[in-house]
């Protein structure tokens, strides 16, 4: 089985199939298909499949234009039937890891998966997770799921098991799905082995490690260290800004120095899939050893209560001019997680959105990236909500704009000539601003 895949692959035979067509798959599959691999893509959101039939995007940074080479080339096709499982040579999940309500790992839409392939499961196929995870998932929970539903061994190798995080950071220029080098670890010596191979007709850079643990804890890594790290900027903004120095003058000054230091920047809170829930899932993985992980739960309490210190300083700067929140039309510009970028997945504009109807205020949104608010699980209530011009005239209408999100494409020129009042959580205008 092993020679015989390996074969497949190196003979771009294999056909690869991805699970979750969202900001992880679709660029996987599209690396997959520019590399000459035949690539059958799954999601259960018909829209999703339907549009892609059509060589349409869904996904801004992932032009038309690049679905519809995909799909003229022949070698892209997606479905949501799931009994076509049994097709693909190889199988990549990549669908969300969320937390739930108690902040615990929630594996819901990875066991779900795993359970559908494991009932069509063959001999010789390779299962690779990519979604982010705690050290020890592939091993214990998705093996097992795959084993008993289709009494088929990893040890035995009747089919291979590996584990390769994702590293896709929508809008980065300078690096794309093919050029970030990607770590992949096997269940054992065979899986690694062609994973690796798998890997290599998409990825430049596949970097292999010694298990699905060492390469489920990289990834950890990389996220808590960020999270670490715009904790501390985030905690020294808030001590700083009681001192009367600005923290982005201080960034701006530390940087200049050419070795020991790396500069992360504050801002509402975190945002993304990745940074806001990684961390947790360590932290929760370490309480089986009885190892408290203060770092991770200290960063996130300074993180989670930034859209709270935002929207004081937004109180305490309509307070100044006379102005009590209740009643106060506020626009926040930005919706996005991050510049440039339609993903809004836990974004922190929800949050402060969110404090500021239940503290009276009247609040809309600019986002030229999000023109209207979809499928929010946690803020159902701002579904439909569409995103309104910037102008001069709609600028002069609010009491307060509140800069959330720092697109390119906003004129911040535009916005301090015309607002009445500028909290700026992203140092967009510079001085004269209440900065956040």
């Amino acid at each position: 089985m092993h020679a015989k895949l390996l074969n497949k692959i190196k003979d771009k035979n294999a056909v690869i199939g991805v699970i979750g067509l969202g900001y992880v798959g679709l660029p996987l599959c599209r690396e997959f298909v520019r590399g000459g691999a035949k690539v059958l893509g799954f999601d259960v959101d018909q829209k999703k499949i339907d549009s892609i039939a059509s060589k349409k995007t869904y996904i801004e940074h992932i032009p038309d234009e690049t679905i519809a080479e995909m799909v003229e080339s022949g070698l892209f096709s997606a479905t949501s039937d799931l009994d076509r499982l049994n097709e693909p040579d190889a199988i990549l999940i990549a669908v969300p890891t969320p937390l739930s309500k108690m902040r615990e790992p929630d594996l819901s839409y990875v066991e779900g998966s795993c359970r559908e392939i494991s009932t069509r499961l063959r001999k010789g196929q390779l299962v690779v997770l990519e979604s982010t995870t705690y050290p020890g998932t592939t091993r214990e929970v998705i093996k097992p799921i795959l084993e008993e539903g289709s009494g088929l061994s990893a040890d035995n190798n009747d089919f291979f098991l590996a584990y390769s995080p994702e590293r896709e950071d929508p809008g980065r220029k300078d690096f794309s799905t093919k050029t970030i080098p990607k770590v992949v670890g096997g269940y054992n010596e065979a899986s690694l082995e062609v994973a690796m191979a798998v890997y290599k007709l998409a990825i430049d850079t596949p970097v292999p490690v010694s298990s699905c643990d060492a390469a489920e804890a990289a990834k950890i890594l990389e996220n808590t260290y960020r999270c670490v790290n715009i904790a501390l900027v985030n905690e020294l903004k808030m001590l700083f800004d009681r001192m009367g120095i600005d923290i982005w003058e201080v960034i701006e000054a530390a940087k200049t120095k050419p070795f020991g230091f790396t500069a992360f920047y504050p801002g509402p809170g975190l945002g993304g899939h990745c940074i806001p829930i990684d961390p947790f899932y360590l932290s929760w993985k370490a309480k089986e050893y009885e190892m408290p992980t203060r770092f991770i739960e200290l960063a996130g309490e300074i993180n989670t209560a930034m859209p709270e210190w935002v929207v004081s300083k937004v109180m305490h700067a309509l307070n100044d001019k006379g102005k009590a929140v209740k009643g106060s039309k506020i626009l926040i510009l930005g919706m996005a997680y991050k510049p440039n970028v339609d993903d809004d997945r836990e974004s922190p504009s929800y949050k402060l959105m969110d404090l500021l109807v239940k503290f009276g205020a009247q609040v809309d949104y600019h986002d030229p990236h999000v023109p209207v608010i979809k499928d929010k699980r946690e803020y159902p209530q701002f579904v439909g909500k569409e995103s309104v011009a910037l102008s001069a005239e709609n600028l002069a209408r609010y009491d307060c704009v509140l800069i959330s999100t720092d697109h390119d494409t906003v004129d911040y020129e535009l916005v301090r000539a015309n607002a009445n009042l500028v909290v700026d959580t992203r140092n967009c205008c510079g001085a004269g601003v209440v900065k956040a």
